[in-house]
């Protein structure tokens, strides 16, 4: 089961928090399980790269499992130039992964996102 966490947090949060996972990789204290994760600046920016389109990909490619951009073109039902943009975009923040096929796919079984409403 591999999950992905997806928060806002300032560029001096994250390299507080990577800091202390290398304290920790330092002392000897691993994860049992990889950390994956990825942040955005605000959420504005969150919103400009996950929007109700692509949310809609990832879910059917979640769902339907791996396939080429032409094929989630069709199950879509959308052009082609709009999806394989919005498959760059969320590979480009991790969101999604190319198997050894090369076909997308989402290998999440779950995404959990932290909004803080104030600092």
């Amino acid at each position: 089961m591999r999950d992905l966490n997806i928060g806002i947090k300032s560029w001096n949060e994250s390299n507080k928090e990577t800091a202390a996972i290398f304290q920790q990789f330092d002392k000897g204290v691993f994860p049992t399980q990889p950390i994956e994760r990825t942040y955005f600046h605000d959420f504005k920016t969150l919103l400009r790269y996950i929007t109700p389109k692509r949310l809609v990909l990832l879910e059917t490619l979640h769902t339907s499992g791996a396939m080429s951009v032409n094929a989630l073109t069709k199950l879509l039902k959308r052009s082609y130039a709009n999806v394989h943009e919005d498959v760059k975009t969320l590979e480009l923040v991790g969101l999604i992964e190319r198997d050894e096929l090369k076909r997308v796919c989402v290998p999440w079984d779950e995404i959990e996102t932290t909004l803080r409403l104030a600092a």
